[in-house]
Parts: structure tokens; sequence; C-alpha cells
């Protein structure tokens, strides 16, 4: 095996890894590598391209932005198979190079393109996929970044996660081209970004002919969301809270009008606003009723040395 190659393994299992598509850099920051002007990167293996792209449920609506394209055989692959478009960026001119050729060759250059820039400087708001194979830190110095993004975003990345955020996917799979044909094992990690739904929620409805007012209180860490209903004065903890995107269910049971009443909600966050419906059952009603709620009180997100807290304002 090349040199270079037990060098970047050793790094890889030392936490330090080169992302496609960007020079060893990691490796020559570490001692690992000696710098030079042309120096190897690491490509995700086509294996491992497909199956992210496969995760991401990539189809001809969405853009794809790569981070750290390398040759740029995510966004050519995706373009090519799933019809999508998209972009990738890269620090080094010979991978753009690289990159363009193979968009030229697979004939997707109506569909892509690859500029040389840094990541950190890249506009990521049109993106509907973000894929990338960095650095651990290079992942968490992103993170608030990602976490800003319109709801719904999807993110995969190749063999790094996100610390404390966790993965709503968490795949691994056998790479026969790994490390330039030695093999081994791939992670894949699989996030939607969630929108901000922390703080204090009111709405009214009309139930058995009065209205009822509500309150819930939401506490979020990343896609996790925990909290408690009011109505009538009395408080009840939500079951099955589930934040998907802007997607948000949740039910619980309380006393409306002196009767127990399930209470069964889904809906779209819409910034300040969720919009949905809500199923009423009880011994004394059965109906299915839209549903607006406004938030009252937010949460605020705190980067705290590329950790992210959060806050409730109470």
């Amino acid at each position: 095996m090349k040199d270079w190659l037990l060098a970047l393994q050793g790094a890889v299992r030392a936490g330090r890894a080169a992302a496609p598509g960007v020079a060893l850099w990691a490796l020559a920051a570490s001692g690992a590598w000696a710098a030079t002007a042309s120096v190897p990167y690491v490509p995700t293996p086509q294996e491992v391209v497909e199956r992210m792209l496969e995760i991401a449920k990539v189809t001809a609506n969405d853009y794809v932005i790569d981070l750290g394209s390398g040759d740029g055989r995510i966004v050519v692959t995706a373009a090519r198979k799933h019809k999508a478009r998209g972009f990738g960026v890269d620090l080094n001119p010979e991978r753009i190079d690289e990159a363009n050729a193979n968009a030229r060759k697979a004939g997707v250059t109506d569909r892509v393109s690859f500029q040389q820039r840094d990541l950190f400087e890249t506009d990521l708001s049109d993106a509907t996929v973000i894929t990338m194979y960095l650095l651990p830190r290079v992942n968490l110095e992103l993170r608030p970044r990602l976490l800003d993004l319109k709801p719904g975003t999807r993110v995969v990345s190749h063999d790094f996660s996100m610390n404390d955020w966790k993965p709503d996917v968490h795949v691994k799979i056998e790479a026969k081209d790994k490390y330039g044909g030695a093999g081994g094992t791939s992670d894949i990690y699989f996030w939607v970004i969630p929108a901000k739904v922390g703080g204090i929620w009111r709405w009214q409805l009309p139930v058995s002919g009065k209205t009822v007012g509500y309150e819930i209180a939401l506490s979020q860490t990343f896609q996790a969301i925990a909290g408690k209903a009011k109505v009538g004065g009395r408080t009840v903890a939500l079951q099955s809270p589930k934040l998907s995107g802007d997607a948000i269910t949740f039910s619980f049971t309380a006393e409306v009008n002196g009767t127990p009443v399930r209470h069964q909600f889904s809906g779209r966050v819409q910034g300040p606003a969720i919009s949905g419906n809500v199923a009423l059952s009880g011994s004394r009603i059965q109906a299915q009723l839209d549903w607006t709620a406004e938030r009252t009180a937010a949460m605020s997100f705190e980067d705290r040395g590329s950790v992210l807290r959060h806050a409730a304002i109470r």
C-alpha cells in the first residue's frame, strides 16, 4: 500500500480525514503529510456516493450542493442518475478542472457547475440537499449555518457526524474502493434541518359550541422536541411529539367542557405560525378541525465555541 494511504488510514482512525476534493491539508497540518504543490485527495467511493443520494432521496426537483466536491462525482451522479441540479465547491483548481471535465463527459453541464471557493463563503440557501465529506471540526463549524437553512433541507455526510446533533439516519456500508482500493467501512449520516419551534404557542378552537383556549410550551434540542399543553387551567404532557423539517405532530388528552378529549395535532411550521388540522375524539365529540397557532415567546439558539446550546426565553 502506498505510504500516503497508510498515513491517511492512520489519520482517519485518529479522527482526522481529508474531505473529498480537498487536498490532504488535514494531514499536512497534523504532520502526517508534507505540504506540496500537488497532493492527493480522498474521493468518496462511488458506491457510497450512490447510497448517500439514495438516503437523501434525491430527485429531479432537488438542488444539490457538495462541499469539498473533488472530481465532482457526487454532483455529477445526482444529475446523471437522478436528474437533479447543483454545484460543487473546492479549494483545489485541479479538482475543479477535473470535475468540469467529468460533467462534460457525463453530459450534465446544463445542470451542474463547479467553483473554486471557500465553503464557508458559499451561499447555501438554494440547496435542498447538501453533501459533504469533511473533518469533524469543520462539521461543527458549519453546524450553525446548516441549522439556519430552510427547514426540510437534507444534509448527508460521509464518515463524520455532528457530535451531539444526532442523525435522523445512520448506516454503515462496506466500500471496497475506500482508501484507494484498500477497502473499509463507511458511515453515512443523514439529517433533515428542523424548524425552530421552541417556545410558547397559543390558539383557540371551537369545541361543542364553545371557544376553548390552548397553550403549549415546546422545548427543542435540534429535531427532538418535548413539551406540555395547558387547557382550561390544567397542564398535561404532550404525547409522541415529532418534528421533521417543518412538519410537526403531537397529541394529548385534556378535559374540555367537563369531558376527556383526545387531541391529535398535525401541522406545518411557517416562521411564527403553525397551521394544520386536529382530530378530536371523546364520548361527546368526534371532529376534525383546522387550527393555527401563533408563537408568543421563542427559544434562541446560542453558538458557544461551536457547540450549539438552547436557551428558553421565559
